[in-house]
Order: C-alpha cells, then sequence, then structure tokens
C-alpha cells in the first residue's frame, strides 16, 4: 500500500533502460530489436540483453518475422499482455466505476454500480469502494493475472499521503480510504493509490487520447464540479497541496450566482452539474435532492435537442463561462490543446459554439469510463517509469 508516485528520477541505469525498452515497443509495435536500438541510442547487445529479460518477465512478446527486410528476419516485438492486469475505480456523485486493463491498455473489464454519494453513511464509502475493488481484484487474479497495481479516482483534492483532503460534492473531509482497501485487497504487495480525478483524465488522454503524448496537455472534466488535469513538460502537475487544476473555482463574475464554495460567479456555478442542472431544468428539484444526474443529463440533452430556449439558455452561459475559462487555463500554461471531457462530452453540441466563441478546444474522444481508465493507466505510467514487478 502507499502512495508511490510515478519515479522521478531512478539510479538503477538498467531499470531505466528496460523501461525505455517498454515504453517503445507500446508505441511502436509491432517493432525489431534494431528499431528499438536506433530509436533510444542504445546499443544493440545492450538491447538484446534487455529485451531478454523483458521476455523472460513476459512483459514481452514476439510475434513473428518482420516482412520486407533484406536478409535475415528479425522477430518483431509486442506488449504482452495477457499475465498482467492494472485497475483503476472512479468515484463520482453519483456511481462507482472499475476498470481492468492489460499491459497494453486493453481493457479486460468495465463495471458500473450505483452510488450515493452525500446520502451515504458515515463510514459506508469507503467500505462501498473497498467493496467494488475486491470484486474487481478477485475476478483478475482468478484469471490467473497479476495486479500491478490499483487507484482510485475522487473528485477532490489528495494530499502526498493519498488522504482525500476535501472532496465537496461528496462530503469528504480528511477520509483516509487506504484501511478499508487494504482490508478488501488482503494488504497486496502492489501499490494502491488516490488520486484527483481531473489529473487521472489527463493521464487518460495523453496516453491514449486524440492529444496522446503531447507535452503539455489539459484535460477539462465535467461532473458536479469543474476540474481541470494538467500535463506540463511531459509530466502531471498535482501542485504542493495536490490541489492544482481546481478551475471550478475561478472567479469569473464577483457578482454572479451564488457557488458553494461561499464566493459568487466561480465557473462551478455555470458549469457544474447541480447548477447546470438548476438553470435548465427547473423542477429537476421538485422531488428532493438529485442523488443520480444521469437521468437529468439525458433530459437536458433531449430538451436542448428539441430547442428548449431554457435549456438552450443554460448550456450558452455555462459554455461562455466554459470559454473564458479555458482562454485563462491557455494564456497561463500555453497548452498544445485543450480537452474536454466528462459529462461535458454529451453536451458538446450545445456548449461548443459559446466556448469556441472565446477560445478553442478539442472534445475527448474517450468514452464515460476515460477517468477510471485513467486511474488503471497510472500503474501502467509507473511500469514504464522504471518500476518493474520484481
Amino acid at each position: 500500500m502507499g502512495g508511490n508516485r510515478v519515479i522521478s528520477s531512478l539510479t538503477d541505469v538498467r531499470a531505466t533502460n528496460l523501461a525505455a525498452v517498454l515504453r517503445h515497443v507500446r508505441v511502436h509495435a509491432p517493432c525489431s530489436r534494431t528499431d528499438v536500438a536506433s530509436a533510444t541510442g542504445l546499443n544493440k547487445a545492450t538491447v538484446t540483453s534487455l529485451v531478454g529479460e523483458l521476455l523472460d518477465r513476459r512483459l514481452l512478446r514476439e510475434t513473428g518475422p518482420a516482412g520486407n527486410r533484406i536478409g535475415r528476419p528479425a522477430s518483431l516485438l509486442a506488449l504482452e499482455g495477457r499475465p498482467f492486469a492494472a485497475v483503476g475505480i472512479e468515484v463520482a456523485v453519483d456511481y462507482l466505476t472499475a476498470v481492468a486493463v492489460d499491459l497494453s491498455g486493453s481493457r479486460l473489464l468495465s463495471w458500473r454500480r450505483s452510488f450515493p454519494g452525500l446520502g451515504t453513511p458515515a463510514g459506508r464509502p469507503e467500505s462501498a469502494v473497498a467493496a467494488l475493488a475486491g470484486r474487481v481484484t478477485a475476478k483478475l487474479t482468478g484469471q490467473g493475472r497479476r495486479i500491478l497495481g490499483l487507484t482510485v479516482a475522487v473528485p477532490g483534492a489528495v494530499a502526498a499521503d493519498d488522504t482525500v483532503r476535501f472532496a465537496p460534492h461528496l462530503g469528504w473531509a480528511d477520509l483516509d480510504l487506504r484501511p478499508a482497501l487494504a482490508k478488501a485487497l488482503h494488504d497486496p504487495a502492489y501499490d494502491v493509490m488516490i488520486e484527483n480525478d481531473a489529473n487521472l483524465a489527463v493521464v487518460a488522454e495523453h496516453r491514449s487520447g486524440t492529444h496522446a503524448g503531447a507535452p503539455d496537455l489539459i484535460a477539462l472534466l465535467g461532473g458536479a464540479g469543474v476540474g481541470a488535469g494538467i500535463i506540463a513538460g511531459g509530466r502531471l502537475v498535482r501542485g504542493d497541496r495536490g490541489r492544482a487544476g481546481r478551475v471550478g473555482h475561478l472567479q469569473l463574475e464577483p457578482g454572479g450566482p451564488l457557488c458553494r464554495c461561499g464566493r459568487h460567479g466561480c465557473l462551478d456555478a455555470y458549469a457544474g452539474l447541480p447548477a447546470l442542472i438548476r438553470a435548465a431544468l427547473p423542477d429537476a428539484a421538485d422531488d428532493g435532492p438529485i442523488t443520480d444526474y444521469a437521468p437529468e443529463l439525458a433530459r437536458l440533452a433531449t430538451m436542448a435537442g428539441a430547442g428548449d430556449p431554457t435549456a438552450l439558455a443554460a448550456l450558452t452561459t455555462a459554455g461562455r463561462r466554459l470559454g473564458q475559462a479555458v482562454s485563462l487555463l491557455s494564456d497561463l500554461l500555453d497548452p498544445r490543446a485543450v480537452v474536454l471531457g466528462g459529462t461535458f462530452t454529451d453536451l458538446a453540441p450545445w456548449l461548443l459554439p459559446a466556448v469556441e466563441a472565446e477560445a478553442k478546444l478539442t472534445v475527448s474522444i474517450m468514452d464515460p469510463a476515460a477517468v477510471a481508465t485513467g486511474a488503471a493507466a497510472l500503474a501502467l505510467e509507473n511500469l514504464e517509469a522504471g518500476a518493474l514487478p520484481s
């Protein structure tokens, strides 16, 4: 257990070189040993030794000879996905999603469960998350797979010790999920990490989205609140207290609507799901507090598609405010791209015209399980940074 983060500097040169080979093969497979040597700058003898070790560890496999080559055919390399799995779990205000992927990033399972968020009794949130983690890992190990790591994504600030410092839309403060996870997972040998959901959304985009590999990238994640995941110089930006990317509380209009933080005119007060639903569907709360946003989100999309003026006005306002936020982020960080994801993906046809009046962005091509996929990918990122399984 513990918050072992992506390794930033390695003293073990061999581990560094093994990781470099793995990264190259993931991006360029199928490829030969000669291709790896040419791309990494390592000599052929070293690459042969490194590839041999990775084959022995069942991290790579040979796929057969390459065609259209002069002389002796070269064996091509690819990642060996079958022996391993990485797990990601997203905690949202109204659902839990679990995703498992193999070493190549291919999805092994995707489960979604209802979750009452703020309505969960004290002591139950961690139990619900741990129970789902236990079921997923039991299924994978029952298939003979080895777990590389498990990451839980939460909509809030996460400290360096993996404690959820503040997740206002869940009502969590200083919540430590680790004891419940350790019990459910039987004190696992692999890393169990807790991370902010927007950070993991940008990890997913950086790994397999439209702008995969871009050294400077922002993912703007819609949900109960609005968060930004930031890749700068190829590295995830967390901030000193794990609170980087809290764009939902950018104050865009001091005289605007009241935000739950106590200020007026924050981005969340226009584009967070609770505010957007209130503005677009005034009758949505007639039956009490909303605990499941999916039906309301679908209803909003249907009404917008039918040209309902109230729904369109709310989406236009939210889009304009999102555009302001994107413009600010772009001026500050100069990313190659800003990607709109989460619940904003479903509403993009009506948000984009107003957003793009202020700034340019891209709509995510990733599916609704992108955050959980990014959570699973964090273990793969650690692997490719040199934290190889023993």
